[in-house]
Protein backbone atom coordinates (compact mmCIF):
# COMPACT_ATOMS: atom_id res chain seq x y z
CA UNK A 1 0.00 0.00 0.00
CA UNK A 2 2.26 2.36 0.68
CA UNK A 3 4.50 1.88 -2.97
CA UNK A 4 1.01 2.95 -4.28
CA UNK A 5 1.11 6.08 -2.61
CA UNK A 6 3.08 7.57 -5.60
CA UNK A 7 0.25 6.87 -7.72
CA UNK A 8 -2.39 8.14 -6.10
CA UNK A 9 -0.34 11.53 -5.08
CA UNK A 10 -1.14 13.40 -8.23
CA UNK A 11 -5.13 12.59 -8.09
CA UNK A 12 -5.20 14.07 -4.42
CA UNK A 13 -3.38 17.45 -5.32
CA UNK A 14 -5.85 17.27 -8.49
CA UNK A 15 -8.29 17.41 -5.97
CA UNK A 16 -6.92 19.38 -3.78
CA UNK A 17 -6.08 22.07 -6.70
CA UNK A 18 -10.12 21.78 -8.06
CA UNK A 19 -11.91 22.63 -4.54
CA UNK A 20 -9.32 25.58 -3.92
CA UNK A 21 -11.25 27.31 -6.80
CA UNK A 22 -14.77 26.84 -5.12
CA UNK A 23 -16.52 28.93 -2.87
CA UNK A 24 -18.76 27.08 -1.15
CA UNK A 25 -17.48 24.15 1.97
CA UNK A 26 -18.72 22.07 4.38
CA UNK A 27 -16.76 21.35 7.01
CA UNK A 28 -16.53 19.24 10.33
CA UNK A 29 -14.06 16.93 12.05
CA UNK A 30 -13.72 13.90 14.30
CA UNK A 31 -10.81 12.27 15.94
CA UNK A 32 -8.77 9.83 14.64
CA UNK A 33 -6.18 7.70 15.97
CA UNK A 34 -2.76 7.36 14.84
CA UNK A 35 -0.44 4.60 16.15
CA UNK A 36 2.89 5.70 15.80
CA UNK A 37 5.04 8.02 18.54
CA UNK A 38 5.72 11.49 17.01
CA UNK A 39 8.71 13.72 18.41
CA UNK A 40 6.45 16.61 20.21
CA UNK A 41 3.30 15.36 20.01
CA UNK A 42 1.63 13.58 23.59
CA UNK A 43 -0.69 10.29 22.75
CA UNK A 44 -1.80 9.08 19.83
CA UNK A 45 -4.82 11.24 19.56
CA UNK A 46 -4.69 12.77 15.96
CA UNK A 47 -7.64 14.59 13.87
CA UNK A 48 -9.55 13.92 10.80
CA UNK A 49 -11.08 16.95 8.52
CA UNK A 50 -13.21 17.18 6.21
CA UNK A 51 -14.15 20.05 3.68
CA UNK A 52 -17.04 19.39 1.03
CA UNK A 53 -17.19 21.56 -1.97
CA UNK A 54 -19.46 21.38 -4.57
CA UNK A 55 -17.35 19.07 -6.59
CA UNK A 56 -14.82 17.54 -4.00
CA UNK A 57 -14.29 15.86 -0.87
CA UNK A 58 -11.19 16.52 0.64
CA UNK A 59 -9.85 15.00 3.53
CA UNK A 60 -6.86 15.47 5.73
CA UNK A 61 -5.74 13.86 8.90
CA UNK A 62 -3.64 16.23 11.18
CA UNK A 63 -2.09 16.00 15.00
CA UNK A 64 -4.26 18.63 16.28
CA UNK A 65 -7.65 20.35 16.07
CA UNK A 66 -6.61 23.88 16.18
CA UNK A 67 -7.53 26.91 14.03
CA UNK A 68 -3.98 26.50 12.27
CA UNK A 69 -5.30 23.74 9.99
CA UNK A 70 -8.07 25.24 8.03
CA UNK A 71 -5.94 28.69 7.86
CA UNK A 72 -3.07 26.60 6.36
CA UNK A 73 -5.75 24.84 4.15
CA UNK A 74 -8.23 28.21 3.15
CA UNK A 75 -5.12 30.45 2.90
CA UNK A 76 -4.42 28.97 -0.40
CA UNK A 77 -7.83 29.83 -1.83
CA UNK A 78 -8.27 31.60 -5.50
CA UNK A 79 -11.02 32.80 -4.42
CA UNK A 80 -12.17 36.35 -2.49
CA UNK A 81 -15.28 35.04 -0.15
CA UNK A 82 -15.39 32.26 0.83
CA UNK A 83 -18.60 30.51 2.62
CA UNK A 84 -17.57 27.87 5.44
CA UNK A 85 -20.70 25.96 6.70
CA UNK A 86 -19.57 24.50 9.78
CA UNK A 87 -20.47 24.16 13.55
CA UNK A 88 -19.75 26.64 16.67
CA UNK A 89 -16.32 25.23 16.91
CA UNK A 90 -13.67 27.88 18.20
CA UNK A 91 -11.27 26.68 15.48
CA UNK A 92 -13.23 28.01 12.63
CA UNK A 93 -14.23 31.46 14.59
CA UNK A 94 -10.49 31.82 14.75
CA UNK A 95 -10.74 31.03 10.78
CA UNK A 96 -12.86 33.92 10.02
CA UNK A 97 -10.85 36.04 12.22
CA UNK A 98 -7.47 35.62 10.70
CA UNK A 99 -8.81 34.97 6.82
CA UNK A 100 -11.30 38.02 6.39
CA UNK A 101 -12.60 36.48 3.00
CA UNK A 102 -14.28 33.07 5.40
CA UNK A 103 -18.16 34.07 6.16
CA UNK A 104 -19.29 31.69 8.64
CA UNK A 105 -22.98 29.87 8.05
CA UNK A 106 -23.29 27.89 11.42
CA UNK A 107 -25.71 24.74 11.27
CA UNK A 108 -29.36 25.00 12.32
CA UNK A 109 -29.02 21.63 13.29
CA UNK A 110 -26.71 22.05 16.47
CA UNK A 111 -29.43 24.70 17.71
CA UNK A 112 -32.39 22.54 17.31
CA UNK A 113 -29.92 20.09 19.25
CA UNK A 114 -29.36 22.24 21.77
CA UNK A 115 -33.21 22.57 22.44
CA UNK A 116 -33.59 19.03 22.50
CA UNK A 117 -30.61 18.43 24.85
CA UNK A 118 -32.08 20.56 27.01
CA UNK A 119 -35.64 18.87 26.92
CA UNK A 120 -34.17 15.70 27.96
CA UNK A 121 -32.23 16.61 30.61
CA UNK A 122 -34.90 18.89 32.30
CA UNK A 123 -38.30 17.35 31.73
CA UNK A 124 -39.43 20.55 33.10
CA UNK A 125 -38.78 22.46 30.01
CA UNK A 126 -40.19 19.91 27.50
CA UNK A 127 -42.88 22.58 26.20
CA UNK A 128 -40.19 25.41 26.40
CA UNK A 129 -37.77 23.27 24.08
CA UNK A 130 -40.32 22.05 21.63
CA UNK A 131 -41.90 25.76 21.12
CA UNK A 132 -38.28 26.61 19.74
CA UNK A 133 -38.26 23.76 18.15
CA UNK A 134 -40.62 24.32 16.45
CA UNK A 135 -40.19 27.56 15.08
CA UNK A 136 -37.18 26.46 13.57
CA UNK A 137 -39.38 23.36 11.59
CA UNK A 138 -41.37 26.43 10.64
CA UNK A 139 -37.55 27.85 9.39
CA UNK A 140 -36.61 25.13 7.44
CA UNK A 141 -39.93 24.70 5.79
CA UNK A 142 -40.10 28.26 4.48
CA UNK A 143 -36.47 27.66 3.30
CA UNK A 144 -37.28 24.72 1.33
CA UNK A 145 -39.86 26.70 -0.38
CA UNK A 146 -37.84 29.32 -1.14
CA UNK A 147 -34.75 27.19 -2.29
CA UNK A 148 -37.16 25.30 -4.83
CA UNK A 149 -37.99 28.49 -6.23
CA UNK A 150 -34.85 29.84 -6.26
CA UNK A 151 -32.50 30.61 -9.09
CA UNK A 152 -29.04 30.77 -8.74
CA UNK A 153 -28.35 33.00 -11.87
CA UNK A 154 -30.14 35.96 -10.68
CA UNK A 155 -29.61 37.93 -8.01
CA UNK A 156 -31.61 38.50 -4.87
CA UNK A 157 -33.44 41.69 -6.02
CA UNK A 158 -33.81 39.87 -9.65
CA UNK A 159 -36.09 36.60 -8.34
CA UNK A 160 -39.71 36.06 -9.52
CA UNK A 161 -42.59 36.99 -7.77
CA UNK A 162 -43.45 33.51 -6.05
CA UNK A 163 -39.73 33.30 -4.42
CA UNK A 164 -39.77 37.63 -3.01
CA UNK A 165 -43.12 36.24 -1.10
CA UNK A 166 -41.57 33.31 0.57
CA UNK A 167 -38.55 35.37 1.43
CA UNK A 168 -40.52 37.96 2.88
CA UNK A 169 -42.16 34.97 4.78
CA UNK A 170 -38.90 33.55 5.80
CA UNK A 171 -37.74 37.49 6.73
CA UNK A 172 -40.58 37.53 8.78
CA UNK A 173 -40.03 34.83 11.03
CA UNK A 174 -36.46 35.44 11.63
CA UNK A 175 -37.54 38.82 13.00
CA UNK A 176 -40.16 37.49 15.43
CA UNK A 177 -37.37 35.10 16.52
CA UNK A 178 -35.25 37.59 17.21
CA UNK A 179 -37.90 39.43 19.37
CA UNK A 180 -38.98 36.21 21.60
CA UNK A 181 -35.31 35.34 21.91
CA UNK A 182 -34.37 39.07 23.18
CA UNK A 183 -37.42 39.43 25.20
CA UNK A 184 -36.79 36.15 26.75
CA UNK A 185 -33.30 36.33 27.53
CA UNK A 186 -34.40 39.42 29.70
CA UNK A 187 -36.71 37.54 31.48
CA UNK A 188 -34.31 34.31 31.94
CA UNK A 189 -31.45 36.84 33.57
CA UNK A 190 -29.33 34.47 36.02
CA UNK A 191 -28.75 37.89 37.92
CA UNK A 192 -32.48 38.43 38.07
CA UNK A 193 -34.61 38.15 41.47
CA UNK A 194 -36.13 34.99 39.99
CA UNK A 195 -33.32 33.18 38.67
CA UNK A 196 -33.18 28.95 39.07
CA UNK A 197 -31.44 26.32 37.30
CA UNK A 198 -33.92 25.86 34.71
CA UNK A 199 -33.77 30.25 33.79
CA UNK A 200 -30.28 29.82 33.69
CA UNK A 201 -30.19 26.61 31.37
CA UNK A 202 -32.31 29.21 29.05
CA UNK A 203 -30.40 31.97 28.82
CA UNK A 204 -27.44 29.82 28.29
CA UNK A 205 -29.09 28.76 25.24
CA UNK A 206 -30.64 31.86 24.14
CA UNK A 207 -27.48 33.94 25.00
CA UNK A 208 -25.72 31.24 22.10
CA UNK A 209 -28.74 31.50 19.53
CA UNK A 210 -27.80 35.51 19.96
CA UNK A 211 -23.87 35.35 19.65
CA UNK A 212 -24.06 33.48 16.81
CA UNK A 213 -26.77 34.67 14.94
CA UNK A 214 -24.79 36.31 12.15
CA UNK A 215 -23.88 32.92 10.86
CA UNK A 216 -26.99 31.26 11.57
CA UNK A 217 -28.57 34.13 9.42
CA UNK A 218 -26.08 34.28 6.19
CA UNK A 219 -28.65 31.86 4.73
CA UNK A 220 -31.18 33.83 4.14
CA UNK A 221 -29.91 36.44 1.77
CA UNK A 222 -27.55 33.69 0.20
CA UNK A 223 -30.31 30.99 -0.69
CA UNK A 224 -27.66 28.67 -2.01
CA UNK A 225 -26.68 27.64 1.39
CA UNK A 226 -28.17 25.21 2.94
CA UNK A 227 -29.13 25.83 6.72
CA UNK A 228 -27.11 23.23 8.55
CA UNK A 229 -23.89 21.19 8.14
CA UNK A 230 -25.57 17.51 6.95
CA UNK A 231 -23.81 17.33 4.13
CA UNK A 232 -19.97 18.07 5.81
CA UNK A 233 -21.50 15.42 8.68
CA UNK A 234 -22.36 12.38 5.83
CA UNK A 235 -19.15 13.18 3.90
CA UNK A 236 -17.08 12.59 7.77
CA UNK A 237 -19.84 9.42 8.62
CA UNK A 238 -18.25 6.53 7.01
CA UNK A 239 -14.64 6.98 7.91
CA UNK A 240 -15.93 7.40 11.58
CA UNK A 241 -18.02 4.51 11.28
CA UNK A 242 -14.83 2.67 10.09
CA UNK A 243 -12.59 4.22 12.91
CA UNK A 244 -14.68 2.08 15.04
CA UNK A 245 -13.78 -1.13 13.83
CA UNK A 246 -10.67 -0.37 12.55
CA UNK A 247 -9.10 2.39 15.57
CA UNK A 248 -7.35 4.46 13.19
CA UNK A 249 -3.63 4.27 11.32
CA UNK A 250 -1.07 1.96 12.21
CA UNK A 251 1.40 5.03 11.39
CA UNK A 252 1.71 8.52 10.01
CA UNK A 253 1.81 7.15 6.16
CA UNK A 254 -0.85 5.13 6.62
CA UNK A 255 -2.81 8.18 7.92
CA UNK A 256 -1.95 9.63 5.15
CA UNK A 257 -2.76 6.92 2.64
CA UNK A 258 -6.22 7.11 4.42
CA UNK A 259 -7.23 10.98 3.61
CA UNK A 260 -6.27 10.53 0.67
CA UNK A 261 -8.26 7.17 -0.33
CA UNK A 262 -11.16 8.78 1.04
CA UNK A 263 -10.80 11.63 -0.51
CA UNK A 264 -10.16 10.41 -3.95
CA UNK A 265 -13.51 7.29 -3.27
CA UNK A 266 -15.87 10.09 -1.59
CA UNK A 267 -15.42 12.41 -4.44
CA UNK A 268 -15.94 10.00 -7.01
CA UNK A 269 -19.06 9.18 -5.19
CA UNK A 270 -20.16 12.62 -4.88
CA UNK A 271 -19.74 12.14 -9.20
CA UNK A 272 -21.53 9.05 -9.22
CA UNK A 273 -19.11 7.18 -10.62
CA UNK A 274 -17.98 3.49 -9.94
CA UNK A 275 -15.36 3.53 -7.44
CA UNK A 276 -14.25 0.33 -8.56
CA UNK A 277 -14.93 0.79 -11.92
CA UNK A 278 -12.33 4.10 -11.93
CA UNK A 279 -9.50 2.61 -9.84
CA UNK A 280 -9.25 -0.70 -12.52
CA UNK A 281 -9.08 1.73 -15.21
CA UNK A 282 -6.54 4.12 -13.25
CA UNK A 283 -4.57 1.60 -11.99
CA UNK A 284 -4.37 0.09 -15.54
CA UNK A 285 -3.06 3.79 -16.67
CA UNK A 286 -0.90 3.48 -14.48
CA UNK A 287 0.80 -0.10 -15.89
CA UNK A 288 0.71 1.00 -19.12
CA UNK A 289 2.72 3.72 -18.29
CA UNK A 290 5.44 1.48 -16.50
CA UNK A 291 4.19 1.82 -13.16
CA UNK A 292 3.77 5.08 -13.19
CA UNK A 293 0.68 7.63 -12.72
CA UNK A 294 -0.59 8.75 -16.20
CA UNK A 295 0.93 12.20 -17.72
CA UNK A 296 -2.69 13.56 -18.38
CA UNK A 297 -4.67 13.06 -15.39
CA UNK A 298 -7.97 14.49 -17.51
CA UNK A 299 -9.82 10.99 -17.96
CA UNK A 300 -9.87 10.36 -14.44
CA UNK A 301 -11.24 14.13 -12.80
CA UNK A 302 -14.62 14.15 -12.60
CA UNK A 303 -14.61 18.01 -13.59
CA UNK A 304 -12.43 17.32 -16.67
CA UNK A 305 -13.79 13.87 -17.94
CA UNK A 306 -16.58 13.97 -20.81
CA UNK A 307 -20.20 13.22 -20.18
CA UNK A 308 -20.15 9.90 -22.31
CA UNK A 309 -16.37 9.08 -19.59
CA UNK A 310 -18.50 9.92 -16.64
CA UNK A 311 -21.89 7.74 -18.12
CA UNK A 312 -19.11 4.55 -18.49
CA UNK A 313 -17.46 4.74 -15.39
CA UNK A 314 -20.76 5.11 -13.59
CA UNK A 315 -21.18 1.80 -14.43
CA UNK A 316 -19.54 -1.40 -12.56
CA UNK A 317 -16.71 -2.47 -14.50
CA UNK A 318 -17.25 -5.91 -17.03
CA UNK A 319 -14.61 -8.37 -15.15
CA UNK A 320 -16.11 -10.79 -17.49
Amino acid sequence: LKALMPLFNPVFDAFNRQQMTENRFHNDESSWKVFEHVEGKIGNKWWLWVSRSESVVFFQITPGRGADVPVEYFGNTQREKIILICDRFSAYKSLAKQLPYIILAFCWAHVRRDFLDAAKKYPELENWAFSWVDMIATLYHINNQRRKKFDPDLSLQQQTPSFNELHGQLVEKMDEMVEKRDASIKKYDPAGPNANLLSTVKHKILTSLENHWDGLSVFVTHPEVPMDNNAGENSIRNPVTGRKNFYGSGSVWSSRMAAMMFTIFQTLALWKINRNHWLRSYLAACGENYGRAPENLSSFLPWEMSEERRLVLARPPDTS
